[in-house]
């Protein structure tokens, strides 16, 4: 168990000494029995549990499906979510996961400020231990800065801890402002990172130069700067001797295993400890057959219809495409993303399962547990479950340890092309470095579908890239944020949504909820009523939503 991970697991300790911190009274007489501000930060020990708990709360798998949720690519069925609502049109400022957002953003921003304002006090701390800590601090406050203005645009911004009543006069400050913060703080900690070659075992997960430029690359991309974009990604394509070395993972499915945490695709993840810190989505959104308690997560037609052919060609495109037997001769990823019906699912004891979804199909009770039944029963809703993160080394009620991944080498690849093209710098050296790398890597071997589309019109070449960045990316939590920077949310949020055709006797596609995208208010979230309530500096709300 690497470092991060151990005092990751301990993090409750560090909640309660910075409770401690926040309410003890400096007049007191310092105890003995508990942490202080005068004794806390006397340890070297327990300064690392303050870092640890930050980069505890910088992200965490309920984030990344919730973010994927609130995307085109998936269904929630069991119940009326959050992402849900929002989907739906039917969110107002109340809505619990405008508020919850908005409180876990500013507790992390606590945490890295009461960090940075104490860190000096700690005696005998070795001074570049010292100072990479505070640049790993400082990428953690970024990112969170960068969660918040995202969702909600401007947002109240301050970069040192303040009071409750400071914090309930705080005004909004305008996204650029804090977009601006965020590539000069990214700017001014690579120098003081190491590379992931520097990074002992012990040490995997921490952050790295090479996490810093990719979070830059990620940030200018949500502006639109195509020329900062391509820049950052560059430093990660050919200047691995200052950032460290990055390569496609042979195997895709192997990406996202335990097996394979920390290879070398994987440029930052947030760590999770089997039996200690677990997450367990897939125990509602794993087949019946294979232990799962329900589906309430499935993936939405939308998402496999994406998925092109062998030959490169989309499906509405290619002859060959057979409505009747539609998962062959399909991307491969397809299959290493989404259970369809046919498909196959290794149990935890290493045996190999056929899942069958469609109606009436099975040999015995336990195989139709998947059979779709309707939009409201136990099994998925839309004809599909989701297999992409799935831990065959979870618990039986699939608590995994497995790590998420927040940046990897793929995702740098793709947007690099998306830069270039924006720019007018889509060429063949620039396909074959990026989307026939990585189709390759997925298994393409048709030369129609890697070699260089020279022929295509700037708008199909542009729906390439953004299909196969969905394809590549698909449920890792970032398809939601990248309809929102292309300011398209008619195109794939609004409208009918559809599951497998498992309907009249498999003649029509399952429909679901008719979603609703309002292009003048849903780029943005509301600030929460119970924010405006406390303070109304941060009114007026944004477009669309009441005060």
């Amino acid at each position: 168990m690497n470092n991060r991970k151990k005092i990751t697991a301990y993090s409750f300790l560090g909640i309660l000494c910075l409770l401690v911190i926040n309410g003890c009274n400096k007049l007191d007489t310092v105890p003995t029995n508990k942490f202080t501000d005068a004794n806390f930060w006397q340890s070297v020990e327990n300064s690392e549990q303050m870092v640890n708990m930050a980069y505890n709360q910088m992200f965490s798998a309920d984030k990344m499906w919730n973010d994927e949720a609130l995307s085109d690519n998936i269904f929630e069925g069991r119940s009326n979510t959050a992402q849900r609502s929002i989907r739906n049109g039917t969110a107002d400022p109340s809505l619990d996961l405008f508020s919850g957002e908005w409180q876990w953003g500013y507790q992390g921003i606590k945490s890295c400020h009461v960090y940075l304002a104490n860190i000096d006090n700690v005696p005998g701390m070795d001074p570049a231990l010292k100072n990479r800590r505070k640049a790993e601090i400082r990428f953690i406050r970024a990112s969170i800065y960068f969660r918040l203005t995202n969702f909600y645009g401007a947002v109240p911004f301050f970069t040192q801890d303040i009071s409750l009543d400071e914090a309930n006069q705080m005004t909004r400050t305008p996204r650029a402002t804090i977009m601006n913060f965020i590539h000069q703080e990214l700017d001014e900690i690579i120098p003081v990172l190491p590379k992931r070659e520097s990074l002992s075992a012990a040490e995997n997960g921490r952050i790295t130069k090479g996490a810093a430029c990719a979070f830059q690359a990620r940030a200018y991309l949500y502006e639109s700067n195509w020329a900062k974009t391509a820049e950052y990604c560059q430093k990660l394509i050919s200047n691995s001797a200052e950032f460290g070395s990055y390569s496609l993972f042979p195997s895709y499915a192997g990406i996202f295993t335990a097996a394979n945490e920390y290879n070398s695709e994987v440029i930052l993840d947030y760590g999770y400890v089997p039996s200690l810190k677990m997450w367990s989505k897939f125990y509602d959104a794993a087949p019946l057959s294979a232990g799962a308690r329900l589906n309430a997560y499935a993936p939405l037609q939308g998402l496999v219809n994406n998925y092109i052919t062998l030959n490169g060609t989309s499906i509405d495109k290619d002859p060959s495409y057979n409505s009747a037997n539609p998962y062959v001769n399909r991307d491969p990823r397809m299959a290493a993303s989404i259970v369809f019906h046919g498909g196959k699912w290794i149990n935890f004891n290493g045996t190999e399962s056929t899942i069958y979804i469609r109606p009436g199909t099975g040999n015995n009770g336990t195989e139709r547990m998947d059979n779709y039944v309707s939009a409201s029963s136990n099994s998925t809703s839309t004809g599909y479950y989701i297999k992409k993160y799935y831990d065959q080394t979870a618990t039986a009620t699939f608590d995994a340890g497995l790590n998420i991944i927040m940046y990897r080498y793929a995702d740098i690849l793709l947007m690099y092309a998306e830069a270039k093209f924006e720019q007018g710098q889509m060429d063949e050296t620039v396909w074959n470095q990026t989307i026939r790398s990585i189709r390759t890597r997925a298994g393409f071997t048709a030369a129609t579908a890697l070699n260089f589309p020279s022929t295509l019109s700037q708008t199909d070449m542009r729906r390439l890239i953004r299909d196969e960045r969905r394809s590549e990316l698909a449920l890792e939590g970032l398809r939601y944020f990248d309809v929102i920077r292309w300011k398209a949310g008619s195109q794939y949020l609004n409208g009918y949504v559809y599951g497998a055709r498992f309907i009249n006797n498999n003649t029509e596609d399952i429909r679901l909820d008719n979603r609703r995208f309002d292009e003048s208010r849903d780029y943005l979230w509301s600030v929460p009523r119970s924010q405006m309530d406390l303070n109304s500096n941060l009114q007026p709300n944004n477009p669309g939503y009441a005060n």
